[in-house]
């Protein structure tokens, strides 16, 4: 092969790379305002360290791991709160620290999203999604997911996007802090 024709060839790749990579750039969002968008992190049972369905909250849940959980409701973004899971003086084995969407969870819980809509107070199915109601749509690394949106499983690194009254083209992946 001839110099050119591999310079050619390689410039055509770098093209193609980088058309993809600009197809796959997250459409900018506006965060929901008022108070259907800005929602407490913590309910009663929460602020009690009560159980909540099967999870405890405890002073030391083990290693954590981390999901993303994005949340879209009328075509705006919902945010997931800091302080899910975290009661007084213990946390739950699904928590978030900060107002990211970053989901910390004990893996060996095997938590889903149901599991944080719960821990966080907040009511999820088909037709519902905190407080805002119509039909639910999931999407998991960027793939439809086509099961019950409450088991679907916080797993390492997963990309999880929810939305309600609209289609946002869901993001794929998130880029994880380095530990």
């Amino acid at each position: 092969m001839s110099v050119k024709l591999l310079y050619c060839a390689v410039i055509a790749l770098v093209a193609l790379l980088c058309g993809s990579a600009l197809a796959a750039r997250p459409i900018p969002t506006p965060i929901g305002a008022g108070a259907k968008y800005l929602l407490p992190p913590v309910t009663g049972k929460v602020e009690r360290a009560a159980p909540v369905g099967r999870l405890r909250c405890r002073a030391d849940s083990g290693p954590v791991d981390e999901a993303h959980v994005e949340l879209f409701a009328d075509r705006l973004v919902l945010l997931l709160p800091k302080g899910i899971g975290l009661g007084p003086g213990c946390s739950y084995p699904v928590r978030t620290t900060q107002p990211t969407g970053v989901v910390e969870f004990a893996a060996s819980a095997r938590p889903t999203v149901g599991d944080l809509f719960a821990v966080w107070g907040q009511p999820l199915g088909a037709r519902s999604l905190a407080g805002f109601h119509g039909a639910v749509s999931a999407w998991v690394g960027g793939r439809r997911w086509h099961g019950a949106v409450a088991s679907i499983p916080l797993t390492h690194h997963a990309e999880i996007v929810l939305e309600l009254g609209g289609y946002i083209p869901p993001h794929t992946f998130f880029l994880f802090p380095s530990p």
